[in-house]
Protein backbone atom coordinates (compact mmCIF):
# COMPACT_ATOMS: atom_id res chain seq x y z
CA UNK A 1 0.00 0.00 0.00
CA UNK A 2 1.35 3.43 -0.86
CA UNK A 3 1.98 5.51 2.22
CA UNK A 4 1.15 8.84 0.69
CA UNK A 5 -0.67 10.88 3.36
CA UNK A 6 -3.97 12.50 2.52
CA UNK A 7 -5.06 14.64 5.42
CA UNK A 8 -7.75 16.86 3.90
CA UNK A 9 -10.60 15.12 5.66
CA UNK A 10 -8.71 15.15 8.93
CA UNK A 11 -7.90 18.84 8.69
CA UNK A 12 -11.41 19.92 7.89
CA UNK A 13 -12.73 17.74 10.69
CA UNK A 14 -10.51 19.38 13.31
CA UNK A 15 -12.38 21.77 15.55
CA UNK A 16 -11.26 25.28 14.59
CA UNK A 17 -12.08 28.79 15.61
CA UNK A 18 -14.24 30.28 12.85
CA UNK A 19 -13.87 33.87 11.77
CA UNK A 20 -16.93 36.09 11.94
CA UNK A 21 -16.19 37.15 8.37
CA UNK A 22 -16.57 34.74 5.46
CA UNK A 23 -14.63 34.48 2.22
CA UNK A 24 -16.51 37.50 0.87
CA UNK A 25 -15.14 39.97 3.40
CA UNK A 26 -14.16 43.59 2.82
CA UNK A 27 -11.98 45.19 0.19
CA UNK A 28 -8.59 46.72 0.84
CA UNK A 29 -7.92 50.42 0.67
CA UNK A 30 -4.73 51.97 -0.68
CA UNK A 31 -3.52 52.37 2.90
CA UNK A 32 -4.00 48.67 3.63
CA UNK A 33 -6.70 47.02 5.65
CA UNK A 34 -10.23 45.96 4.70
CA UNK A 35 -12.99 48.37 3.76
CA UNK A 36 -16.22 47.55 1.91
CA UNK A 37 -17.25 44.57 -0.23
CA UNK A 38 -14.87 42.62 -2.41
CA UNK A 39 -15.04 39.57 -4.59
CA UNK A 40 -12.94 36.65 -3.39
CA UNK A 41 -10.57 35.59 -6.15
CA UNK A 42 -9.65 32.38 -4.36
CA UNK A 43 -6.41 30.88 -3.09
CA UNK A 44 -2.98 32.52 -3.37
CA UNK A 45 0.36 31.18 -2.22
CA UNK A 46 3.70 32.89 -1.75
CA UNK A 47 6.61 30.50 -2.21
CA UNK A 48 9.54 29.85 0.06
CA UNK A 49 13.21 30.00 -1.00
CA UNK A 50 13.79 27.84 -4.07
CA UNK A 51 10.37 28.62 -5.54
CA UNK A 52 8.29 26.48 -7.84
CA UNK A 53 10.22 23.65 -9.46
CA UNK A 54 12.01 22.38 -6.35
CA UNK A 55 10.25 18.99 -6.77
CA UNK A 56 9.72 19.08 -3.02
CA UNK A 57 8.35 21.60 -0.53
CA UNK A 58 7.13 24.39 -2.82
CA UNK A 59 5.86 22.04 -5.49
CA UNK A 60 3.75 20.23 -2.90
CA UNK A 61 2.09 23.55 -2.07
CA UNK A 62 1.52 24.24 -5.76
CA UNK A 63 -0.19 20.85 -6.10
CA UNK A 64 -2.62 21.93 -3.38
CA UNK A 65 -3.28 25.20 -5.21
CA UNK A 66 -3.94 23.39 -8.48
CA UNK A 67 -6.29 21.02 -6.71
CA UNK A 68 -8.29 23.92 -5.25
CA UNK A 69 -8.37 25.69 -8.61
CA UNK A 70 -9.79 22.59 -10.27
CA UNK A 71 -12.30 21.98 -7.50
CA UNK A 72 -13.66 25.50 -7.21
CA UNK A 73 -12.98 26.97 -10.65
CA UNK A 74 -11.71 30.25 -9.28
CA UNK A 75 -8.65 32.39 -9.89
CA UNK A 76 -5.44 31.55 -8.09
CA UNK A 77 -2.07 33.22 -7.76
CA UNK A 78 1.39 31.87 -6.89
CA UNK A 79 4.23 34.29 -6.33
CA UNK A 80 7.97 33.59 -6.36
CA UNK A 81 10.41 34.93 -3.75
CA UNK A 82 13.31 37.17 -4.71
CA UNK A 83 16.99 36.78 -3.87
CA UNK A 84 18.07 38.54 -0.70
CA UNK A 85 14.59 39.75 0.15
CA UNK A 86 13.68 41.26 3.52
CA UNK A 87 10.66 40.86 5.79
CA UNK A 88 9.39 44.10 4.27
CA UNK A 89 9.43 42.45 0.84
CA UNK A 90 7.43 39.54 2.19
CA UNK A 91 4.96 41.92 3.84
CA UNK A 92 4.43 43.71 0.56
CA UNK A 93 3.85 40.41 -1.27
CA UNK A 94 1.28 39.13 1.24
CA UNK A 95 -0.47 42.49 1.50
CA UNK A 96 -0.69 42.81 -2.28
CA UNK A 97 -2.39 39.42 -2.56
CA UNK A 98 -4.86 40.24 0.21
CA UNK A 99 -5.57 43.66 -1.28
CA UNK A 100 -6.33 42.08 -4.67
CA UNK A 101 -9.01 39.95 -3.03
CA UNK A 102 -7.34 36.56 -2.70
CA UNK A 103 -8.57 34.51 0.25
CA UNK A 104 -6.92 32.52 1.72
CA UNK A 105 -3.36 33.79 1.32
CA UNK A 106 -0.73 31.25 2.36
CA UNK A 107 2.96 31.84 3.07
CA UNK A 108 4.92 28.70 2.26
CA UNK A 109 7.66 28.46 4.86
CA UNK A 110 8.68 29.67 8.30
CA UNK A 111 10.39 32.75 6.82
CA UNK A 112 6.95 34.38 6.41
CA UNK A 113 6.31 34.43 10.16
CA UNK A 114 7.23 38.03 10.96
CA UNK A 115 5.62 39.44 7.81
CA UNK A 116 2.40 37.51 8.32
CA UNK A 117 1.99 38.72 11.90
CA UNK A 118 1.92 42.29 10.57
CA UNK A 119 -0.17 41.75 7.45
CA UNK A 120 -2.80 39.56 9.14
CA UNK A 121 -3.51 42.43 11.52
CA UNK A 122 -3.92 44.84 8.60
CA UNK A 123 -6.36 42.53 6.77
CA UNK A 124 -8.58 41.01 9.48
CA UNK A 125 -11.25 39.87 7.00
CA UNK A 126 -8.78 37.76 5.00
CA UNK A 127 -7.80 34.27 6.10
CA UNK A 128 -4.06 33.64 6.07
CA UNK A 129 -2.10 30.43 6.37
CA UNK A 130 1.52 29.73 7.10
CA UNK A 131 3.35 26.45 6.65
CA UNK A 132 6.02 25.37 9.16
CA UNK A 133 5.59 28.23 11.61
CA UNK A 134 3.12 29.44 14.23
CA UNK A 135 1.59 32.91 14.01
CA UNK A 136 -0.83 33.81 16.78
CA UNK A 137 -3.71 35.71 15.19
CA UNK A 138 -7.47 35.21 14.91
CA UNK A 139 -7.34 34.99 11.11
CA UNK A 140 -4.25 32.80 10.66
CA UNK A 141 -4.05 29.01 10.32
CA UNK A 142 -0.60 27.75 11.31
CA UNK A 143 0.01 24.52 9.41
CA UNK A 144 2.82 22.61 11.09
CA UNK A 145 4.01 19.04 10.67
CA UNK A 146 5.67 16.30 12.71
CA UNK A 147 8.68 16.11 10.39
CA UNK A 148 10.60 14.29 13.10
CA UNK A 149 8.16 11.36 12.93
CA UNK A 150 8.44 10.95 9.16
CA UNK A 151 12.22 11.31 9.48
CA UNK A 152 12.30 8.58 12.11
CA UNK A 153 10.76 6.23 9.56
CA UNK A 154 13.35 7.39 7.02
CA UNK A 155 16.02 6.48 9.57
CA UNK A 156 14.54 3.01 9.99
CA UNK A 157 14.62 2.56 6.20
CA UNK A 158 18.22 3.80 5.99
CA UNK A 159 19.38 1.44 8.74
CA UNK A 160 17.76 -1.49 6.95
CA UNK A 161 19.13 -0.56 3.52
CA UNK A 162 22.75 0.27 4.38
CA UNK A 163 25.45 -2.27 3.65
CA UNK A 164 28.38 -0.14 4.80
CA UNK A 165 26.86 0.66 8.20
CA UNK A 166 27.27 4.37 7.37
CA UNK A 167 24.47 6.72 6.29
CA UNK A 168 24.23 10.45 5.74
CA UNK A 169 21.97 13.41 6.45
CA UNK A 170 22.16 16.71 4.56
CA UNK A 171 20.19 19.64 5.99
CA UNK A 172 19.73 22.79 3.95
CA UNK A 173 19.98 25.41 6.69
CA UNK A 174 20.99 25.04 10.33
CA UNK A 175 17.66 26.07 11.88
CA UNK A 176 15.26 24.45 14.40
CA UNK A 177 12.86 23.25 11.69
CA UNK A 178 15.58 21.18 9.97
CA UNK A 179 16.90 20.00 13.34
CA UNK A 180 13.61 18.08 13.60
CA UNK A 181 14.46 16.14 10.44
CA UNK A 182 17.95 15.35 11.69
CA UNK A 183 16.75 14.35 15.16
CA UNK A 184 14.10 11.95 13.94
CA UNK A 185 16.39 10.40 11.33
CA UNK A 186 19.27 9.83 13.73
CA UNK A 187 16.94 8.33 16.34
CA UNK A 188 15.30 6.02 13.78
CA UNK A 189 18.71 4.80 12.64
CA UNK A 190 20.00 4.23 16.18
CA UNK A 191 16.86 2.44 17.38
CA UNK A 192 16.97 0.12 14.36
CA UNK A 193 20.70 -0.65 14.34
CA UNK A 194 22.99 1.03 16.90
CA UNK A 195 26.01 -0.05 14.87
CA UNK A 196 25.10 2.26 11.97
CA UNK A 197 26.98 5.57 11.91
CA UNK A 198 25.18 8.77 10.80
CA UNK A 199 27.15 11.60 9.16
CA UNK A 200 25.11 14.81 9.50
CA UNK A 201 25.87 18.23 8.09
CA UNK A 202 24.24 21.50 7.07
CA UNK A 203 24.88 23.39 3.88
CA UNK A 204 24.59 26.93 5.32
CA UNK A 205 23.77 28.80 8.50
CA UNK A 206 21.15 31.03 6.84
CA UNK A 207 18.71 30.66 3.96
CA UNK A 208 20.20 33.76 2.33
CA UNK A 209 23.42 31.79 1.76
CA UNK A 210 21.57 29.38 -0.53
CA UNK A 211 21.10 26.36 1.71
CA UNK A 212 17.68 25.63 0.27
CA UNK A 213 18.35 26.77 -3.29
CA UNK A 214 21.76 25.46 -4.39
CA UNK A 215 21.87 21.97 -5.93
CA UNK A 216 25.63 22.32 -6.33
CA UNK A 217 26.05 22.66 -2.55
CA UNK A 218 23.85 19.62 -1.99
CA UNK A 219 25.79 17.59 -4.52
CA UNK A 220 29.16 18.48 -2.99
CA UNK A 221 27.95 17.62 0.53
CA UNK A 222 26.57 14.25 -0.56
CA UNK A 223 29.74 13.42 -2.47
CA UNK A 224 31.74 14.12 0.67
CA UNK A 225 29.55 11.79 2.73
CA UNK A 226 29.68 9.08 0.07
CA UNK A 227 33.50 9.29 0.11
CA UNK A 228 33.21 8.49 3.83
CA UNK A 229 31.31 5.31 2.91
CA UNK A 230 27.73 6.54 3.34
CA UNK A 231 25.55 4.41 1.07
CA UNK A 232 22.21 6.01 2.03
CA UNK A 233 21.84 9.82 2.13
CA UNK A 234 18.72 11.58 3.40
CA UNK A 235 18.26 15.21 2.47
CA UNK A 236 16.06 17.93 3.93
CA UNK A 237 17.34 20.75 1.76
CA UNK A 238 14.66 22.00 -0.61
CA UNK A 239 15.98 22.62 -4.12
CA UNK A 240 19.51 21.82 -2.90
CA UNK A 241 18.31 18.27 -2.32
CA UNK A 242 18.26 17.66 -6.05
CA UNK A 243 22.06 17.78 -5.96
CA UNK A 244 22.08 15.18 -3.19
CA UNK A 245 19.90 12.88 -5.29
CA UNK A 246 22.11 13.42 -8.35
CA UNK A 247 25.23 12.54 -6.38
CA UNK A 248 23.60 9.40 -4.97
CA UNK A 249 22.57 8.23 -8.43
CA UNK A 250 26.03 8.92 -9.89
CA UNK A 251 27.67 6.87 -7.14
CA UNK A 252 25.06 4.09 -7.13
CA UNK A 253 23.96 4.58 -3.53
CA UNK A 254 20.53 5.29 -2.09
CA UNK A 255 18.97 8.73 -1.69
CA UNK A 256 15.97 9.43 0.54
CA UNK A 257 13.76 12.28 -0.62
CA UNK A 258 11.73 14.75 1.39
CA UNK A 259 8.33 16.48 1.56
CA UNK A 260 7.01 15.15 -1.78
CA UNK A 261 7.32 11.61 -3.16
CA UNK A 262 10.44 12.42 -5.14
CA UNK A 263 10.45 9.04 -6.87
CA UNK A 264 7.35 10.28 -8.71
CA UNK A 265 8.71 13.71 -9.68
CA UNK A 266 9.10 14.11 -13.45
CA UNK A 267 12.16 16.34 -13.22
CA UNK A 268 13.95 13.66 -11.18
CA UNK A 269 12.94 10.75 -13.41
CA UNK A 270 16.48 9.93 -14.52
CA UNK A 271 17.49 9.47 -10.87
CA UNK A 272 14.36 7.71 -9.65
CA UNK A 273 15.87 4.25 -9.36
CA UNK A 274 18.22 5.64 -6.72
CA UNK A 275 15.44 7.21 -4.61
CA UNK A 276 14.62 4.48 -2.10
CA UNK A 277 11.81 6.38 -0.40
CA UNK A 278 10.76 9.89 0.68
CA UNK A 279 9.73 11.32 4.04
CA UNK A 280 6.38 12.93 3.24
CA UNK A 281 4.55 16.02 4.46
CA UNK A 282 1.06 16.43 3.03
CA UNK A 283 1.48 20.13 2.31
CA UNK A 284 -0.75 19.60 -0.72
CA UNK A 285 -3.59 18.43 1.54
CA UNK A 286 -3.05 21.17 4.11
CA UNK A 287 -3.14 23.93 1.48
CA UNK A 288 -6.27 22.48 -0.10
CA UNK A 289 -8.00 22.00 3.26
CA UNK A 290 -7.52 25.65 4.19
CA UNK A 291 -8.93 26.74 0.82
CA UNK A 292 -11.86 24.36 1.31
CA UNK A 293 -12.60 25.74 4.77
CA UNK A 294 -12.77 29.27 3.38
CA UNK A 295 -15.09 28.13 0.59
CA UNK A 296 -17.33 26.52 3.22
CA UNK A 297 -17.46 29.79 5.17
CA UNK A 298 -15.74 28.23 8.20
CA UNK A 299 -12.07 29.18 7.86
CA UNK A 300 -9.56 27.14 9.81
CA UNK A 301 -7.53 29.14 12.29
CA UNK A 302 -5.11 28.39 15.09
CA UNK A 303 -2.33 25.82 15.11
CA UNK A 304 -2.92 22.56 13.24
CA UNK A 305 -0.27 19.86 13.71
CA UNK A 306 -0.20 17.05 11.16
CA UNK A 307 1.48 13.86 12.31
CA UNK A 308 1.61 10.13 11.66
CA UNK A 309 -1.61 9.56 13.57
CA UNK A 310 -3.53 11.88 11.21
CA UNK A 311 -1.62 10.67 8.13
CA UNK A 312 -0.25 14.18 7.79
CA UNK A 313 3.27 12.79 7.43
CA UNK A 314 4.54 9.40 6.32
CA UNK A 315 6.97 7.45 4.17
CA UNK A 316 6.51 6.60 0.49
CA UNK A 317 7.01 3.14 -0.95
CA UNK A 318 6.55 3.94 -4.65
CA UNK A 319 9.92 2.52 -5.68
CA UNK A 320 9.43 -1.24 -6.17
CA UNK A 321 12.93 -1.76 -4.73
CA UNK A 322 11.64 -0.51 -1.37
CA UNK A 323 9.83 -3.82 -0.81
CA UNK A 324 12.91 -5.77 -1.84
CA UNK A 325 15.09 -4.53 1.04
CA UNK A 326 15.08 -7.30 3.63
CA UNK A 327 12.98 -6.44 6.68
CA UNK A 328 12.40 -2.83 5.67
CA UNK A 329 8.63 -2.86 5.25
CA UNK A 330 7.97 -4.71 8.51
CA UNK A 331 10.38 -2.50 10.45
CA UNK A 332 8.82 0.73 9.16
CA UNK A 333 5.29 -0.54 9.84
CA UNK A 334 6.22 -1.56 13.38
CA UNK A 335 7.90 1.80 14.06
CA UNK A 336 4.89 3.71 12.77
CA UNK A 337 2.58 1.73 15.04
CA UNK A 338 4.74 2.45 18.08
CA UNK A 339 4.96 6.18 17.30
CA UNK A 340 1.20 6.45 16.86
CA UNK A 341 0.56 4.53 20.10
CA UNK A 342 3.06 6.66 22.02
CA UNK A 343 5.46 3.80 22.75
CA UNK A 344 8.14 5.67 20.78
CA UNK A 345 8.64 9.37 21.54
CA UNK A 346 10.51 11.00 18.68
CA UNK A 347 12.93 13.77 19.56
CA UNK A 348 12.78 17.21 17.94
CA UNK A 349 16.41 18.12 18.62
CA UNK A 350 19.51 16.03 17.78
Amino acid sequence: MRRTPRLTGTVVGIAALALAATACGGTSTEDGGDDGAKENKGLAIAYDVGGKGDQSFNDAAYAGLERAKKEYGYQTADIEPTDGETDADKEQRLASLAKQGYDPVIGIGYAYGTAMQKVAADYPDTTFGIVDSVVEADNVASLVFAENEASYLAGVAAAKATKTKTVGFVGGVDVPLIHKFQAGYEQGVADTDPKVKVISQYLTQTAEEGGFSSPDKGKAAAEGQIEKKADVVYQAAGLSGQGVIEAAAANKVWAIGVDSDQYEQEALAKYKDSILTSALKDIDGAVFALAESVEDGKPLTGTKTFDLKSDGVGLSDSNPKYAEVAGLTDAVDAAKEKIVSGDIKVRTEP
